[in-house]
């Protein structure tokens, strides 16, 4: 309860003319620097944090969490229209999300993405309003062995519970990995994979690597199919936008199961990324409708979004209670609030409470606003697929060009993305998953830190990962998940196997 009286007193301070202002600005600025590829919300906001330098720590949080839940939003416009995801979490969104704009649907798929996204950044925010004091209690049991624990089951969970053949998928991890070892090794200082290129020294960008695995893949599979994609002078009607909403009640397994998914990770933290895609393999796993998953299923477009927000909003908890980003956008923001003067950690609840709960209020107003703003603007992000390819496609490529450029100014950054085209480009064409690539290269390194600092800890023995309760456990639902495939086969073997155990004495 006292909570919630501070969450009101938290809205007695975020709702100004000033404050509502700042946040209609932060997302429209959010959107964009979401739609474009190669920005994203980390570097949006790193961009952007100057600008508070000289505002009020509310004013300047303010501004900068609703530039955050807007790039949240606008990354899956560039993922449902174009297939290039404008931000790393929302990769999952395109594997149903353009399928079902391909198919003449933009305006619903742009209206699920985005309603269900809303429904996860408010399960957050909620979660951050009723346990921060216990969550941050239990964060603080969190060390090496439970955090390689959770990045174990986030890959294990793409072996077991994915649509793909498991030795894809292990593949797929297998070439994330070594792509993300490219670079110094944080613990040892040494060179890895680099083979003398002094622009491999600090390691292979995500963002370059996916807008070329996505981008510019896709557009190769789209040249080789003859510049044709159907769909693409589909009618727009608001109704779309009313059915949608309609239709969201149907699937709120999906969505309670991604929002506990995505708090889970953003709080551990797993981070928005791994949520999204543990979130979509297991929507298909379980769903009813398994077999249309990448073709246009609306849970498919659900499942992630929800997760991603979630984790987005949840991962802000860590940051203020204990000081610890749960996401890179988090530690940008982290750093803005030592500039201010500001030290996050359970004292920051005491000595400014007017900054804490004034930043989870408008967290709360943040999400309505940015729901409503991009809402407004679906007919025009999908009228963009009324343009024909042939006009389309070379911008797409100056898109995908100019955003690997930007992320480092290097010129062999361009290099790079043509290279993660040809990849992604073969994978899709010999039908090997990219999901598991582009997550073994996001979390990848944490999880090697993650398992060198255990072993450092134990002397080398893995007893560590069942040393307690929480490790244990995580370690155990990895390991069932990885070999699940397995598992499941000699399940459905085993009454074929009872029956003739019966039946051979009877012979």
């Amino acid at each position: 309860m006292d909570n919630i009286a501070s969450l009101f007193y938290g809205f007695g301070v975020a709702l100004s003319a000033y404050h509502i202002g700042l946040m209609i600005v932060g997302v429209l600025l959010g959107i964009l620097v979401g739609v474009l590829p190669g920005l994203g919300a980390p570097n949006g906001v790193s961009l952007l944090l100057p600008l508070t330098f000289a505002m009020d720590p509310v004013a300047a949080i303010i501004l900068l969490t609703s530039i955050y839940w807007g790039a949240l939003f606008g990354g899956s416009t560039t993922s449902i229209l174009f297939n290039i995801p404008g931000e790393p979490s929302s990769v999952a969104t395109t594997f149903d999300g353009y399928p079902l704009a391909h198919k003449g649907e933009p305006t619903r798929a742009l209206s699920f993405a985005f309603l269900s996204a809303g429904f996860g950044a408010l399960v957050g925010v909620i979660v951050i309003t009723l346990l921060s004091s216990a969550v941050a209690r239990f964060a603080l049991k969190f060390s090496s062995p439970e955090f390689f624990a959770v990045y174990l089951l986030a890959f294990c969970s793409f072996v077991g519970l994915g649509g793909a053949s498991p030795f894809k998928s292990i593949v797929a991890i297998g070439f994330g990995f070594a792509f993300g070892a490219v670079g110094m090794d944080s613990v040892s200082g040494s060179l890895r994979l680099t083979y003398g290129f002094d622009e491999l020294l600090a390691g292979i960008s995500f963002l370059v690597a996916v807008i070329g695995l996505f981008g510019i893949g896709e557009l190769i599979l789209t040249v080789e199919q003859g510049l044709e994609l159907a769909g693409i002078r589909a009618r727009i009607s608001p109704r779309d936008v009313l059915s949608a909403a309609l239709a969201m009640p149907r699937y709120w397994v999906a969505l309670l199961r991604s929002a506990a998914v995505g708090c889970w990770m953003g709080i551990t933290p797993g981070g928005p990324t791994a949520a999204s895609f543990m979130s979509y393999g297991l929507a298909k796993r379980f769903s009813r409708n398994r077999d249309k998953f990448g073709t246009g299923e609306p849970e498919g477009i659900i499942s992630p979004e929800t997760a991603d927000h979630a984790a987005g909003t949840s991962a802000m908890l860590p940051m203020i209670a204990l000081g610890v980003p749960g996401s890179a956008t988090a530690a940008v923001m982290m750093g803005g609030l030592m500039i201010w003067g500001l030290n996050p950690g359970p004292m920051l609840f005491v000595e400014r409470p007017d900054f804490v709960w004034g930043l989870i209020a408008s967290m709360y107003l943040g999400n309505v606003v940015a729901v409503i703003l991009v809402l407004a603007t679906v007919p025009l992000f999908a009228s963009i697929l009324r343009v024909p390819f042939a006009l389309i496609g070379p911008v797409i490529v100056v898109i995908c060009f100019v955003g690997a450029y930007t992320v480092g100014n290097h010129t062999f950054d361009l290099w790079l993305a043509l290279a993660f085209g040809l990849v992604g480009y073969v994978f899709k064409k010999l039908d090997y998953p990219i999901a598991p690539l582009v997550l073994a290269m996001v979390i990848g390194d944490k999880a090697e830190d993650a398992f060198r600092q255990s072993m450092i800890m134990s002397g080398g023995s893995l007893s560590i990962f069942w040393s307690n309760g929480l490790v244990a456990t995580l370690t155990c639902a990895a390991l069932v998940l990885l070999f699940w495939p397995l598992i499941a086969a000699g399940l459905r073997r085993l009454p074929g196997l009872l029956s003739i155990r019966r039946g051979t004495p009877a012979a």
